[in-house]
């Protein structure tokens, strides 16, 4: 039996749409066209929310500028994940006092997970009084309603605490290129102890399948020839629908006509499954490529961290998928530093990482999240002591990378290119099938195609090649 989930009709996106084309009639009245500057800080559902941002932006007559001091409307699409990236934003919005100076008419929008944080609105309020509107990540979907009340200058306007809704039908401007975010579903059941994610964006729901499949095949249409389908744990898609499930709808993206990839992210180890396996393997266009977050090589960490698997079931999970796919591009999560982590814990973690030798590796250091179980352990460990830890993994990380790197070469790869190396002139930069990086020496025209690319050289963290 189906979760109760909660989907918005479409009466209420249409009556935001037409505050959007209300908006647009006052804003372009004068003939000149309004900008906006849209900043984003964190993962990439933040980046997939910022276009649905952008989205409605244009709806209204807005173009858009990198230049805030020149903006009409600035909105910082904030992350509430690590503490480091909550002291940048406020940092930033803190330094837009001057353009606010020299624009007096200026709008500036906070929004995303910080916003949602327990008491982070009543700090941007009381400390941070240049900022107009403020909205977390449920309330996205009113985004024209509630930046038409910040207009009418009626008070700062706030939003938080808004219901677990799906809503579909929302506008959409993508940056150019031939990679997309495709969100699949929304928010998080698992309260991991470390993690802020449930408590900011929300219970797990899911969007309908026929509303996935379709807007990944306008993106194909469009052009577009990788797409990654997003949710805080992607396997968990479906539990609050009938009849869905993630390998289902994996196998039903990649059976749509086109020349293009399938990736997702991100998978909690506890819900990958031999039948997600099975999908990817079958499915000629899903990357191989998995990226499967083990957090910590302990078992008593992983307890801790209310994870709900254990080393053993972790290695059996990444047994099954290399063996359903051999030369699998393997990624992972490691946090360093947990509470109570001891040396012992992590060379747990250090004899995991050069067991499974994982061709790319995103290693942090513990950072509390007030309100979260982990942020009121006990923590006698020394930052110094954690900071050589966090060193050492990262060496055997880079050694690993570069061993896998030398592997490639001489091997010729179809790789699509997706842009210019700006620090190297007359360099594109493309990605493998499996994800990895490949810079080599080409025609600006082949950005957003695919092409065969001979590996000639390669570093830690990229390829070089030639094209063939």
């Amino acid at each position: 039996m189906a979760i109760e989930r909660k989907e918005l009709p479409a009466a209420a996106v249409d009556r935001q749409l037409e505050i959007c084309a209300r908006l647009r009639v006052r804003l372009t009245a004068g003939g000149a066209r309004p900008l906006a500057f849209v900043d984003t800080y964190g993962c990439q559902q933040n980046e997939a929310d910022s276009e649905r941002l952008r989205g409605y932006l244009r709806e209204m007559g807005f173009g858009f500028t990198q230049d805030e001091c020149e903006a009409d409307v600035i909105v910082i699409n904030t992350c509430a994940v690590r503490e480091h990236a909550e002291q940048r934003v406020l940092g930033n919005v803190g330094a837009l006092g001057h353009t606010k100076r020299a624009r007096p008419g200026q709008l500036i929008a906070l929004c995303g997970c910080m916003v949602e944080r327990p008491g982070m609105a009543e700090r941007i309020r009381r400390s941070y009084r240049l900022v107009d509107l403020a909205f977390g990540p449920q309330e996205l979907w009113r985004f024209p309603e509630l930046l038409e009340q910040a207009m009418a200058r009626k008070g700062r306007v706030c939003a938080v605490g808004g219901a677990d809704t799906v809503a579909e039908g929302l506008p959409v401007c993508r940056r150019e290129g031939p990679k997309a975010w495709l969100p699949v579903m929304y928010g998080c059941n698992n309260f991991c102890s470390y993690c802020v994610v449930p408590y900011v964006r929300g219970r797990e729901r899911s969007r309908r399948p026929e509303a996935v499949v379709d807007e990944a095949r306008r993106l194909i249409a469009s052009g577009v020839h990788d797409i990654t389908l997003l949710g805080q744990n992607v396997n968990s898609y479906g539990r609050d629908l009938e009849g869905a499930d993630f390998p289902s709808l994996v196998r039903a993206v990649c059976a749509l006509d086109g020349d293009f990839l399938v990736r997702f992210m991100t998978s909690h180890p506890k819900d990958a499954t031999d039948a997600l396996f099975r999908a990817m393997a079958e499915s000629e266009k899903c990357a191989r490529h998995l990226h499967l977050p083990v957090q910590s090589g302990s078992d008593r960490i992983l307890r801790a961290m209310n994870r709900h698997y254990d080393r053993a079931a972790y290695l059996e999970k990444v047994a099954c998928a290399r063996a359903r796919m051999p030369g699998l591009v393997l990624t992972t999560d490691i946090i360093v530093g947990f509470p109570g982590e001891t040396e012992e814990d992590f060379a747990d973690t250090l004899s995991l990482v050069e067991q499974v030798e994982y061709d790319a590796m995103f290693t942090f250091l513990f950072s509390p999240r007030p309100g979260t179980p982990a942020a009121e352990l006990p923590d006698p460990t020394p930052r110094a002591e954690k900071q050589a830890r966090f060193d050492r993994l990262l060496e055997t990380a880079n050694a690993i990378s570069a061993r896998k790197h030398a592997a490639y070469l001489g091997k010729t790869e179809r790789v699509l290119v997706d842009g210019a190396d700006e620090a190297r002139p007359g360099t594109l930069c493309a990605r493998t099938n499996g994800g990895r990086l490949v810079r080599f020496e080409g025609d600006p025209a082949l950005i957003g195609t695919f092409t065969s690319v001979r590996i000639t050289g390669c570093s830690t963290w990229a390829l070089d090649g030639e094209q063939v």
